[in-house]
């Protein structure tokens, strides 16, 4: 009804804001209405990538359709509507509720599924029929004829391009969720991904249980471990001209070693530490995920690793009070700092659209 490839671009623009990333949408195609006396359908396949459970997905579906004005009947007739959206897969999975079943039963009988789901990933196995969509196009009892439009749906995913950037570093506070900013970032813009190795340091449950005695060959064995796997990753990208998305900078090493380390160990360390950094590139864009220590402390609870549980407020406010001098020293334009007070990009969409808005402003 209305507008009808306005509605579909309207809905692939609310499901990337409420749902994930947009992998891949097929062309837009032109059929007819089936068990009803009515106008054309346009009809598309999206393919998409996201955290939530399929019961999220089909609650947010709904509350989009809802958005749209979309009415349903009660009487489960077939009708025009503004918008029409179904879950055909997740995954390989199986699901019969009374809300839900997937896959959806009706799409070996569907040519206007079938046809753009071809078109998304011919090789895809139903996984209840066991047959690829290829196949389930070629013997399917559908003999509605199909118009391809010219025109495409846009991807959202185009508003954020980050194409002026090799090298992208993410950092932040123990707790500040760098991680997992930089794991959603490399999914939805295909970058390299590059993570901290600390959950292999041994030093490191020692040092919080006995600061004093392990600061230094912690320090050291992280200031290796990082310059080791930066050369290894950031200094390749003249060759490969793709983006790699970091978890840190290895300029962090200093803001820990200064506040763990003694004065005699510091300017030892200063010393190495500069032979290092003057030889690795530096970040295109650094990214600051600022936060509370109060709510750092919260999300260190949340993740639950027991040698992080004796960490103390005192000691996340002075890495902060690090984190800004060494920002504030800096005398270049690719620092941003995003004040993370009231956002959670984990758990709700929006606020990560918004930290990436940020980020690209």
């Amino acid at each position: 009804m209305g507008n009808k490839f306005e509605h579909l671009q309207t809905a692939v623009d609310l499901i990337f804001e409420e749902l994930g990333g947009v992998e891949k949408i097929s062309s837009v195609y032109q059929t007819p209405a089936m068990g009803f006396e009515g106008d054309d359908f346009l009809n598309c396949v999206i393919w998409i990538r996201s955290w939530f459970s399929p019961k999220e997905v089909l609650e947010k579906i709904l509350s989009i359709e809802k958005k749209m004005g979309r009415v349903r009947d009660s009487s489960q007739r077939f009708t025009s509507r503004i918008i029409d959206v179904d879950i055909l897969f997740v995954d390989d999975l199986e699901i019969q509720t009374k809300d839900l079943t997937i896959p959806h039963p009706e799409i070996p009988n569907r040519k206007f599924v079938l046809q753009p789901m071809t078109e998304i990933n011919a090789n895809f196995i139903h996984p209840k029929l066991h047959k690829n969509m290829t196949w389930l196009l070629a013997h399917s009892a559908d003999e509605s004829v199909l118009g391809k439009q010219s025109k495409w749906l846009r991807n959202p995913i185009k508003e954020f391009d980050f194409s002026n950037y090799n090298y992208i570093a993410v950092e932040g506070n123990i707790g500040a969720g760098k991680t997992s900013l930089v794991e959603q970032m490399v999914i939805d813009f295909n970058a390299k991904l590059l993570l901290e190795r600390f959950q292999e340091n041994p030093f490191l449950p020692k040092f919080y249980q006995e600061p004093g005695r392990y600061a230094f060959p912690l320090e050291m064995s992280f200031l290796a471990d990082r310059y080791q796997q930066l050369v290894d990753n950031i200094t390749q990208l003249d060759l490969f001209k793709e983006l790699v998305i970091a978890d840190y900078d290895l300029y962090k090493s200093m803001i820990f070693a200064r506040i763990t380390l003694s004065e005699e160990e510091f300017d030892l360390y200063k010393k190495l530490f500069h032979l290092m950094h003057k030889e690795l590139p530096k970040p295109d864009l650094y990214v600051y995920l600022h936060q509370t220590p109060d709510r750092l402390l919260e999300n260190i609870q949340l993740r639950g690793r027991d040698y992080e549980r004796s960490i103390e407020e005192t000691y996340l406010t002075k890495i902060n009070q690090g984190y800004l001098e060494y920002i504030r020293n800096q005398h270049v334009g690719t620092i941003k700092i995003i004040d993370m007070t009231g956002k959670d990009f984990v758990k709700n969409r929006k606020d990560y659209l918004t930290l990436l808005r940020e980020i690209l402003s």
